[in-house]
Formats: structure tokens, C-alpha cells, sequence
């Protein structure tokens, strides 16, 4: 099954649910389906692992990374790029929006309102079981509710993203999917697709998830870690 996604996408979450990761990774796999594509960083919030991390990476590749000017790259401070609200009314084939953690990251959104109007806006909530606050259906709802209420715009679907970093096992994939079919149905949201680092697919019959599986290649990672190259295959 192929992820089906155009248009203006929005990849939300709350801290650690691995949203940029999510992002990167699709961004790659639709360039590799034949898409164009681009990603805005507004993940004006946490200072690691976000999607301008690998921007050189990407832009090797041939997908556009809409950054906050250079001199203010490490910093915290809420600057919008000009060009993000031009992406947004022009967003040719797919423009990825990545978004800060939880309801805080997420107010970024609501400055964005006159560009959003007029555009159909999917926007993908992303899920890791394994995360504080994120462990139960409840949980997951209240931050649901949380970021839409920031956001001023409305989660359309889910992104299951279970892993526990270089611990994740086949068996944590499978939980996590079977989580996410029971958070789609306690939330009324399709599940859009599920992720999982190739090493543990490799043990994982595909047929038992009912929604496309996206194959991780790990790119934020610590100093001290390595990224895997997209180049090897999903």
C-alpha cells in the first residue's frame, strides 16, 4: 500500500512522539514515489532533532527545506520565513509542515491563518505508544484536543510512530499498530499510515497491517550516533 498524501501536510505531536523524524522520512519516500516536494521548519520550540538538522541532506536529494534565516538557526525565537506563507498558497504537489511539540509548538499554526484560508489542510497528529503522555488513548486525545485548540485547525489523521529508539523489536511495532487502530476508533481519524525502522520489518509479514508502512531510515540522530542512508533500500 502507498501513502496517499498531497497538498498542504501538517505533522504535529507532542515532544518526543518523533514527528521531525516522521517527516524527513516521508518527505524522502514521495520524492523517491516521483513527487515534488517541500518541508517548512516551524518547530520554533525544541532546539534538537528537527527537520533542518538534515536540510543539506534533503536538498542533495532535491526537496526544498524552508529554514528560519541563518543567523538565527540555533535559536529559540518564533521567526517565520516569508517563504512559508508563499508555500502555503502555492503548495505544488507536497509541502510538509514541520511543527513544534505539543499545544506550545503548535501556536505557531495560528499566525499562519490568512495563508491557510482557502486551502484544504491535512494535518497528522503523530503517535509513539512508548512516550509519556502519549501511553494511553486518553492521553492521546487530550493532547489531540490541546494542539487543535492552539493550532485553530483540526487533526484529519494519525501517524503511528512506535519505537523505543534501538531497543524497538517487531513486537513493539505490532503493539503499537494495534494501539493506533483502537486510537482511530476511540477518535473517529483514519490511521494513515504506520512506521518502523527496516530492521524490524524485516520479521514482520506487511499483511497484517491494514495501512501503509513507511520505513525509517534514522537521520536525527545524536552527535555520537550515525544516520542511515536512504540509499539502502526500503
Amino acid at each position: 500500500m502507498e501513502i496517499n498524501l498531497e497538498g498542504i501536510v501538517v505533522v504535529v505531536g507532542n515532544y518526543g512522539s518523533g514527528k521531525s523524524e516522521v517527516t524527513v522520512n516521508l518527505a524522502a519516500d514521495r520524492l523517491a514515489a516521483g513527487m515534488d516536494v517541500r518541508i517548512a521548519d516551524l518547530d520554533l520550540v525544541n532546539p534538537y532533532f528537527r527537520s533542518r538538522e538534515v536540510r543539506d541532506t534533503l536538498g542533495r536529494m532535491g526537496v526544498e527545506v524552508v529554514i528560519p534565516p541563518e543567523r538565527y538557526f540555533n535559536a529559540d525565537l518564533p521567526i517565520l520565513s516569508p517563504k512559508v506563507a508563499g508555500m502555503i498558497r502555492q503548495p505544488g504537489q507536497l509541502t510538509l509542515l514541520d511543527v513544534g511539540g505539543d499545544k506550545v509548538g503548535a501556536t505557531v499554526l495560528s499566525a499562519l491563518a490568512d495563508p491557510f484560508r482557502d486551502q484544504s489542510v491535512t494535518m497528522l497528529q503523530v503517535v509513539n505508544p512508548y512516550r509519556p503522555y502519549t501511553e494511553t488513548i486518553e492521553g492521546c486525545l487530550k493532547i489531540r484536543e490541546e494542539i487543535e485548540y492552539a493550532s485553530r485547525l483540526t487533526v484529519t489523521g494519525l501517524v503511528g510512530n512506535a519505537n523505543l529508539i534501538d531497543e524497538t523489536t517487531g513486537d513493539d511495532i505490532i503493539y503499537g499498530y494495534e494501539f493506533m487502530q483502537d486510537l482511530a476508533r476511540a477518535g473517529d481519524l483514519p490511521l494513515v499510515f504506520v512506521t518502523a525502522e527496516k530492521r524490524c520489518l524485516d520479521g514482520i509479514d506487511r499483511g497484517r497491517f491494514s495501512c501503509p508502512v513507511l520505513p525509517i531510515h534514522r537521520q536525527l540522530v545524536p552527535p555520537w550516533g550515525s544516520a542511515t542512508t536512504w540509499d539502502q533500500g526500503t
